[in-house]
């Protein structure tokens, strides 16, 4: 579902602030896996996630979407094969408008707009069925301004917005890193629910190397723009964090020094 091959990335090239982002990245990711990406600070795993997005393009090396080449295509032209969550929960939704019409512009993304009437009384009842997924008690405000949302919420509700398509590649950002630990539990919960539902293909950084080690069935540590481990299958349920640090010593040469990730 994703083939990612050699992928480079500097930026500011020729000057005092060179940054190697990206050295030869390259990774392929089956259909319905579930990858965690985890590293230090400046590792290269939301450059990553930019680069497969087509925030960023690449300086050299390809990029891959279900055997469709989109190395060279502009971010809204992978809009239709990716669903993305970023970190800050205000990123995803539009706060003015209601939590139904959100819904509503994830549904139609990539279709033709026209002049009929916004929302059908059968779209409402299907967006309720939806947001019972996320035990939030959203189903019963579909009329509600986004804006008077939670952050938990708003993030709940971009996960959905961003599955709603079922797109080939789901990706999250850090999405629960600016969350409670009750409520990004819950969202985690939630991401999980969802991606086994639909099957979906995903990738997701975290900082948190329990949370790096409980989802999903593949997990890839990523340093200096390379990634120096990777583990999936039962290998995988029997990390701890423990092993996982010592790991990244044994490959790095160095101690893991992010206090955030180590601190949770």
């Amino acid at each position: 579902m994703l083939e990612i091959k050699n992928i480079h990335k500097t930026f500011n090239p020729g000057t005092i602030n060179e940054k190697h982002a990206l050295n030869g990245v390259s990774l392929t990711l089956d259909d319905g896996d579930f990858v965690t990406v985890i590293g230090g600070n400046g590792a290269g795993k939301s450059t990553l996630l930019n680069a497969i997005a087509g925030t960023w393009q690449v300086d050299e090396g390809n990029i891959i979407i279900d055997g469709i080449d989109v190395t060279k295509l502009p971010e809204y032209r992978r809009a239709r094969y990716l669903g993305r969550v970023f970190q800050d929960p205000m990123n995803g939704t539009a706060a003015t408008m209601e939590i139904q019409e959100n819904l509503a512009l994830a549904k139609r993304r990539g279709k033709i707009r026209t002049l009929l009437p916004g929302i059908s009384g059968k779209e409402k009842e299907e967006y309720k069925e939806l947001l019972k997924i996320l035990d939030l008690g959203l189903e019963s405000r579909l009329t509600a301004k986004v804006g008077l949302l939670s952050g938990g919420q708003r993030q709940a509700l971009t996960l959905l917005m961003a599955s709603l398509k079922k797109p080939k590649l789901l990706l999250l950002d850090e999405h629960t890193a600016a969350l409670d630990p009750k409520t990004a539990a819950k969202v985690l919960e939630t991401t999980d629910t969802i991606v086994a539902r639909d099957s979906l293909t995903t990738l997701m950084i975290t900082h948190n190397m329990r949370d790096a080690i409980a989802h999903g069935n593949r997990l890839i540590m990523m340093m200096n723009g390379k990634i120096i481990f990777d583990i999936k299958g039962e290998e995988k349920k029997k990390l701890t964090v423990e092993d996982l640090l010592h790991k990244f010593e044994t490959v790095s040469g160095e101690e893991f020094a992010n206090d955030k990730a180590l601190l949770s």
